[in-house]
């Protein structure tokens, strides 16, 4: 029955994460189909219109592509974050959001940033360093599980391409750093299983602890040796 609850809460994570990322798509389809002006919900640094897009800016990309290669980290490492840490989720998803928005916004290049790969770096940090923290097995499988499918944003939050924004890989992540460093201990370790052979037997109704006190045998054998010691010593 538990590993069925911990199943259904982990589907339950992804298929929200999933359909938050549907909500990006819908968004973008709508600024094509319509043609809206969606560079305008970015961030634009260090201009007080651009201040909109430390919210915004997530929720537009520059282009479907753009939007493909987010998606597949937004819903497995939101889906990770979700079913691992329930108590902390949204803290840690509103630093790399914020943190990376902000960040931008005050030291990032002129130019409209816009797209939610900042958020997605800071979900892999907070998975990351969390995992440190606790080392319990179940951070440390998620922990793998995002470094083995998504590694790579270790080094993206340098800059490499002029046409991606490093400072919003960078600024999410230490948004997600942040958050675990502040936030990590309030999450509860799940409960170490027990196995049959690592119980503490009962001890029996009848028997009781008598196992173990010395046996008879063990006192008459410990009282003939006294004997014989002494005939010895006479």
């Amino acid at each position: 029955m538990k590993t069925k609850t911990q199943r259904d809460a982990l589907l339950q994570s992804l298929a929200f994460s999933t359909f938050c990322v549907m909500v990006l798509w819908v968004i973008q389809s709508a600024g094509v189909l319509f043609d809206l002006p969606l560079s305008y919900l970015g961030i634009q640094p260090l201009t007080l219109r651009g201040l909109v897009g430390v919210v915004s800016a997530p929720l537009v990309h520059g282009s479907y592509e753009h939007l493909f290669n987010n998606t597949l980290p937004l819903i497995i490492l939101g889906g990770a974050l979700g079913y691992g840490y329930p108590k902390t989720r949204l803290k840690a998803l509103g630093f790399a959001w914020l943190g990376s928005g902000i960040g931008v916004w005050l030291w990032g290049r002129p130019s409209v940033h816009l797209g939610a790969s900042g958020v997605a770096h800071g979900l892999f940090f907070y998975l990351f360093v969390i995992a440190v923290m606790r080392r319990d097995a179940r951070s440390v499988g998620l922990m793998m599980i995002a470094f083995f499918l998504y590694g790579g944003m270790v080094m993206t939050i340098f800059p490499r391409d002029p046409q991606i924004s490093y400072e919003a890989h960078f600024f999410g992540a230490m948004g997600g750093i942040a958050a675990a460093l502040l936030f990590g201990k309030q999450e509860p370790k799940p409960e170490i299983k027990k196995y049959s052979w690592e119980q503490v037997d009962e001890e029996d109704p009848i028997i009781g602890d008598a196992w173990q006190q010395p046996s008879s045998f063990e006192d008459d054998g410990h009282q003939g040796a006294d004997h014989n010691a002494e005939d010895r010593r006479r």
